[in-house]
């Protein structure tokens, strides 16, 4: 799957600047981690925005957040995958952010994700998306591939990865 086409340099953040607090003592940790969610959630959508194909970005991200309520994106081995069908993406798009330090998303091995892989289609492109995100997933199964996502050093070594794998 041909899935480097819908990634250009603009849509890869080499290191994430999203700041989380930390955990109060005695705070809810589901709604803490809700909040860390959103918030990392609001820096991959602004990734996606440099595609130029976000409809409503404030609508975008209340997709992305109920989605994530459904059940986490965080896939384990410091992968997540936020992905949605939403009436604000005016096609299929794909972007990819990296943070070194992590982001606690509620990932299903309960570890950081250092690597995001966020996806949008419109609600009718269901066929597409589930294949994209097949082929994002089987890539992504390599221990070899995401060191290898962790040392880049330019946005255009990421799109090579993706490219090598289609």
């Amino acid at each position: 799957m041909n899935l480097s086409r819908y990634m250009t340099e603009a849509t890869v953040k080499l290191e994430m600047a999203t700041e989380i607090e930390p955990l109060e003592e005695g705070a809810s940790k589901v709604r803490w981690q809700q909040q860390v969610k959103e918030k990392v959630l609001d820096e991959l959508i602004s990734v996606l925005e440099a595609g130029n194909r976000v409809g409503n970005r404030t609508k975008l991200l209340i997709d992305y957040v109920n989605r994530e309520k459904k059940a986490t994106t965080g896939i384990g081995h410091g992968i997540a995958i936020p992905h949605i069908r939403s009436m604000q993406a005016k096609e299929f798009m794909m972007g990819f952010g990296r943070s070194t330090v992590g982001y606690d998303f509620d990932s299903l091995d309960q570890q950081p994700a250092h690597l995001f892989f966020i996806m949008a289609a419109p609600p009718y492109d269901d066929n597409f998306y589930l294949k994209a995100f097949k082929s994002l997933s089987e890539m992504l199964q390599f221990e070899s591939v995401r060191e290898e996502l962790m040392q880049v050093n330019s946005p255009g070594e990421v799109i090579r990865i993706v490219r090598s794998f289609e």
